[in-house]
């Protein structure tokens, strides 16, 4: 069918060539005639349009993949979406949520792509699989699952090489990018790419005074180009987009291939108001467009009515209506669609600030290198002065507005410039009585309440007998234990842990709260799967607070909300570190689902369901798991990723401030260190002394998980570290009082956290006979007793799951 439409046109062509003898006003003709001709007979007899969606998984780029899926699949195939977890998401959490999604929708048949454990040498060479967890400038039934997921970058060959292709993307471009870069004989199968992001000619709506506002009121970031409300002192001209990877999308825009940018220009031009929140409201008749308003209605709870009207704005949704609207239209010459007003203009992004060639140590492409980095050019438009933080003295002027444009896409003339066909404002309703003001809200009202392509299911349908049952015990008649409070960083020997201690008698141990620590082995969104393993085993009477998402000292002194990564950067993103450990490497998905879930902190309209802080929890003695002791051993620490740092163990390392802060407390401390976990460290005796065991629910998950650590460091260098999860659990033995046939040998000693903030020495521990703590120090166990007292304690009936797992929940609800 393609073949006898290009033939045709061949005819046509043949034939407007041996007609055009006229005058010029009749080639004019003729060659618009033929345009036409050719563009409708394209639109008549083409295959769909193949989409591959990258996105970083925000609220707004769930809603452009929902209208894409609604959208008729014989117009617009989606082909696959790869996450980009250099952004708004952290990898492990979103392909899950974007497997649900899809599960939802009927379409468990599109490819997902996320991480990837290839490198970026320093000399620029890129080696298949990069993750795109870091931006270019730092580069280094279906779930997730370690070792077999696919990545983005293997998703990106298979659709692109397979047809033609075009590219939507709603995030940093590092993933495609990379793509483009190590991949460059596929470039001629990408027909187009289409982003939101970047601002051109935009001015900020956010941080504005009313008009009736007092002199009180001081102006943020109102007017900017760019839209980093955490940044805009030090850069008001980047969109975050672009800002999070700037040379990635300088290489996508200068790649040649065309392109299409929704930027801040026209997504200024379309907030969310209430007429348009109030009208959502009123129709949700597909599940898919609850799903929508609940994420509106929680975002707008989590704000108020004042910012969130002036703050949310129809970006990701937007750029994907804008590009399928041009996509079908036969003639095309400006971007003609149903949405938006459309310019072409001449940019580039800026990459780094001028002047440019003086190496001032901020860029990493060009500073101690002989041969720049990707092979680039000193004194070129890369090699001036990359901002290097938020306050970066480089971009802070005396005005109070900053003056670094890093990611800023600037109108341009000459050889950096790129012809780019951009979005300058949303179109108006076409009826000026409706209520809805834009015409793109009329059309996603519509294209998300469609009957056709509609979601199969949500929560509640999927099982008709579903019901949001909370396990609360009832102790009254039984006198409490020694009442304890877990403070886990959510690996993978945390959560054996907090089985072990929910199995001791309550008699013996009164487990009061969970602290959540999202600075270490997983981020602040795997509270859930805390929340689950709770409610699997009856008792979600236990509060769950969650501490801060940085650590002491590394939050930005200005806002708050954001900060530095000193020492989370030591843990890995892909293989083995956070994308694993947020999904409980894969298993988190076999735990029965708690009611309970995290909601934000500063919910508004609900305050009762707000997520509580670590601080509103009780506290009580402190068992610490962690620390290194250095007795001048051949041993070192285990911080593994830190090569410098031989004697930091990473409970120490990750937040040593705060460790050093509470080691001059006044608390009664026991240390389990290091040393004495790795003596308890053995795969093959903890596997044999839990597979004696009764096989409650508790020790059939623990088997699965520690069978799969097991595997996975006998098979992959990256996990070779996966053993030290075990020691983990030795707190919890020792802290239900189960150390008195473990012959343990305690002695005091004074010890010292080092945390003079050089990351070569941050998280040692000393000892110090004049400055030191005295600490009770765990020096030795019987480790064949603390086996078998792990087995004994999982394989015991009493206080077992009252809920197995998430399938004997499923047929509960059946």
């Amino acid at each position: 069918m393609q073949q006898w439409g290009v033939d045709l046109g061949r005819q046509l062509l043949d034939n407007f060539k041996f007609e055009i003898s006229g005058n010029q006003m009749k080639k004019q003709l003729w060659a618009l005639l033929l345009l036409l001709a050719l563009n409708y007979l394209h639109a008549a007899m083409a295959l769909p349009h193949r989409i591959l969606v990258d996105t970083d998984v925000d609220t707004d780029d769930l809603f452009a993949l929902l209208y894409l899926l609604k959208l008729d699949t014989a117009q617009f195939d989606l082909q696959a979406v790869t996450i980009n977890a250099d952004g708004w998401s952290d990898a492990g959490h979103a392909v899950n949520h974007v497997y649900d999604l899809l599960h939802m929708m009927g379409r468990d048949d599109i490819r997902v792509g996320v991480g990837g454990e290839g490198a970026i040498l320093e000399d620029g060479t890129v080696f298949p699989n990069v993750g795109g967890y870091l931006p270019l400038i730092e580069q280094g039934n279906r779930q997730y699952y370690p070792v077999q997921q696919a990545t983005a970058q293997q998703v990106m060959i298979d659709v692109i090489s397979e047809a033609p292709t075009s590219i939507f993307m709603m995030g940093a471009h590092t993933n495609f990018a990379i793509f483009l870069m190590s991949n460059p004989d596929l470039k001629k199968n990408v027909n187009h790419v289409y982003f939101m992001g970047g601002g051109i000619r935009s001015k900020n709506r956010s941080g504005c005074c009313p008009v009736q506002a007092g002199p009180s009121c001081q102006t943020g970031e109102c007017g900017d180009p760019g839209n980093l409300f955490t940044d805009y002192t030090s850069n008001p001209f980047a969109e975050f987009n672009i800002f999070l990877d700037p040379f990635a999308a300088y290489q996508v825009i200068h790649s040649g291939i065309p392109v299409t940018m929704v930027p801040l220009d026209a997504t200024n031009t379309i907030p969310i108001t209430k007429h348009f929140f109030d009208i959502l409201q009123q129709n949700q008749t597909t599940y898919e467009a609850q799903y929508v308003f609940k994420s509106l209605q929680m975002v707008h709870d989590s704000v108020g009515d004042d910012s969130f009207y002036t703050s949310f704005f129809m970006w990701d949704s937007f750029m994907a209506a804008v590009a399928v609207s041009i996509m079908s239209k036969p003639v095309k010459f400006n971007g003609e669609n149903d949405f938006a007003k459309m310019e072409y203009m001449n940019i580039t992004v800026v990459t780094s600030n001028k002047p440019y060639g003086i190496s001032d140590g901020s860029n990493p492409f060009f500073d101690g290198r002989e041969i720049p980095k990707f092979h680039l050019q000193k004194g070129d438009v890369h090699s001036g002065h990359v901002q290097k933080g938020l306050r970066d003295p480089f971009c802070i002027s005396n005005s109070g507005k900053g003056k670094c444009q890093d990611g800023y896409t600037m109108e341009t003339t000459g050889p950096e410039a790129v012809h780019v066909l951009a979005a300058t404002e949303a179109k108006p309703n076409k009826d000026p009585s409706s209520p809805l003001n834009r015409e793109f809200f009329v059309s996603f009202l519509e294209v998300l309440n469609r009957r056709q392509r509609s979601g199969r299911f949500n929560l509640t349908t999927q099982f008709p007998h579903y019901k949001e049952i909370y396990y609360r015990p009832n102790f009254t008649s039984k006198n409490l234990g020694k009442a304890v409070v877990f403070d886990m960083d959510m690996s993978a020997g945390d959560f054996i842990a907090l089985f072990y201690l929910l199995k001791v008698p309550v008699e013996v141990v009164d487990v009061k709260a969970v602290l959540v620590t999202p600075t270490g082995w997983a981020s602040a969104a795997t509270i859930d799967v805390v929340y689950d393993l709770l409610h699997m085993m009856g008792r979600d009477d236990i509060p769950v607070g969650l501490g801060d998402v940085f650590a002491m000292n590394q939050t930005d002194p200005i806002f708050s909300g954001v900060g530095y990564c000193q020492y989370i950067k030591a843990i890995p993103h892909g293989s083995g570190g956070l994308v694993d450990s947020d999904t409980l490497y894969g298993l988190a998905r076999q735990l029965p689902r708690s009611p309970r879930r995290y909601t934000s902190k500063t919910s508004v309209d609900h305050p009762k369901i707000k997520q509580p802080s670590a601080l509103e929890i009780w506290e009580n003695d402190v068992y610490i798991v962690g620390g290194y002791i250095n007795y001048g051993a051949k041993d070192r620490g285990n911080v593994f990723t830190v090569p410098s740092n031989e004697h930091a163990e990473f409970n120490m390392f990750l937040d040593p401030l705060a460790a050093k802060t509470v080691f001059n407390s006044k608390l009664n401390i026991t240390l389990i260190p290091l040393g004495i976990q790795r003596s308890v460290s053995s795969f093959s005796s903890i596997q044999e002394a839990i597979y004696r065991a009764k096989s409650t629910p508790e020790v059939l998950f623990s088997r699965r998980l520690l069978s799969l650590l097991r595997r996975l460091q006998e098979e992959q260098p990256r996990y070779r570290h996966m053993d030290m999860y075990l020691g983990e659990i030795l707190g919890a033995v020792i802290m239900a009082g189960d150390d008195s046939d473990l012959n343990s040998i305690v002695k005091v000693q004074p010890i010292t956290v080092l945390a003079p903030g050089t990351e070569s020495i941050d998280g040692q521990m000393v000892t110090d006979e004049k400055h030191g703590k005295p600490i009770k120090v765990i020096e030795n166990v019987d480790h064949i007793a603390y086996y078998n007292a792990i087995a004994d304690r999982l394989g015991d009936e009493k206080q077992s799951a009252v809920m197995a797992s998430f399938d004997a929940q499923k047929r509960s609800w059946s």
